[in-house]
């Protein structure tokens, strides 16, 4: 397995991250995900650890918790060591106005309530899990600051945010010395390619890795839909299930017609290839992956045994391809002094 650096920290981490929304299944939302309880975790960390992919992602609001708890009794034969977790806070864990955001009060409270549920000392890498428009980013940074100094985090990371909140906390970390987030978990796939806009350009000037989530787009790029083969109702890659943006059915069939050329040529399957193509991309640390079972969970890692050549990546890159938003179109058109960035070229 392939190990990079999670952006300019000192942190080696694998190219594929195993998440763990199916875990526990407790609550309407990720009954959708699944329901894998703790000897069935353990059997997929196994294999994960077999292929040495020992970096395992988490959230408090996964089913209440109940992730958590699964993976800390799912990871408990292990050296604590010889594993990496990746857990979350920001969004509401309980009631009342102050059991949410990236609050000291809240964050004290999750990350206390994390290390509990996971039965560890601490987190390698723990994300504010949204932007908290409403606490100062002062009182944020400061506070993960003094969980990095009493060691109960090893890496701070954020997920979701805007280029400008990432740039300022980056900025205000500077300013005072503090820790600075090392890793964006962002949402990136060939289907939703806006990370490569704005974040990306950051991610390589500032040093800040991509952990992605959804790389095969809510089940959209498993190869089971296609041009006259549409998801199935209550499948969560039906319009807007679990979130999802919403994604034209022409744009998607033609995205998924250059997968199928691409794994005839390679032999392998389409979402190997969807997650391959991601891994020959800038600022990409790991890719987030998850699996209802042990078939899924083997397919997925077999995406990190081959490359796809410069040619395949192209034809990809030339199917998936959308309008570029403002202000980038207008940039754009001033190309001797906006070059396209390497993602486009």
């Amino acid at each position: 397995m392939e190990f990079r650096q999670l952006g300019k920290s000192g942190l080696q981490v694998p190219v594929l991250c195993f998440g763990t929304g199916t875990f526990g299944g407790s609550t309407d939302f990720f009954k959708a995900w699944g329901s894998t309880d703790v000897a069935e975790a353990r059997g997929l960390i196994d294999i994960c650890m077999d292929a040495g992919v020992n970096f395992f992602d988490t959230a408090d609001v996964y089913s209440n918790g109940h992730s958590e708890e699964i993976l800390g009794a799912a990871i408990a034969h292990l050296p604590r060591e010889s594993v990496l977790i990746s857990t979350k806070a920001t969004f509401p864990f309980g009631d009342g106005p102050n059991n949410m955001g990236s609050s000291r009060f809240h964050l004290t409270s999750q990350i206390n309530g994390s290390l509990k549920r996971l039965n560890v000392d601490y987190i390698d890498v723990f994300h504010m899990h949204g932007f908290d428009a409403l606490t100062p980013m002062e009182e944020t940074l400061s506070t993960l600051n003094d969980f990095v100094r009493e060691g109960k985090i090893r890496y701070i990371a954020c997920s979701n945010f805007s280029g400008w909140h990432l740039q300022r906390s980056l900025d205000i970390s500077a300013q005072y010395g503090w820790a600075r987030y090392a890793a964006h978990q962002v949402y990136y796939s060939l289907i939703g390619r806006d990370y490569e806009h704005e974040l990306m350009p950051l991610g390589v000037e500032e040093g800040v890795g991509a952990l992605v989530w959804s790389p095969l787009g809510w089940g959209r790029l498993t190869g089971k839909i296609r041009r006259g083969q549409p998801p199935a109702e209550g499948s969560r890659a039906k319009e807007g299930t679990a979130g999802g943006p919403v994604v034209d059915d022409e744009y998607l069939y033609t995205v998924v017609e250059a997968l199928d050329a691409v794994a005839a040529e390679t032999g392998k399957s389409v979402p190997q290839v969807a997650l391959n193509w991601l891994l020959r991309k800038p600022t990409v640390s790991s890719l987030i992956v998850g699996a209802r079972n042990a078939d899924q969970l083997r397919a997925n890692l077999a995406a990190t045994t081959f490359t796809l050549s410069t040619d395949q990546v192209a034809k990809l890159d030339q199917a998936s391809q959308r309008p570029l938003p403002y202000p980038y179109w207008h940039q754009r058109q001033f190309a001797v002094r906006n070059p396209a960035p390497p993602s486009y070229r």
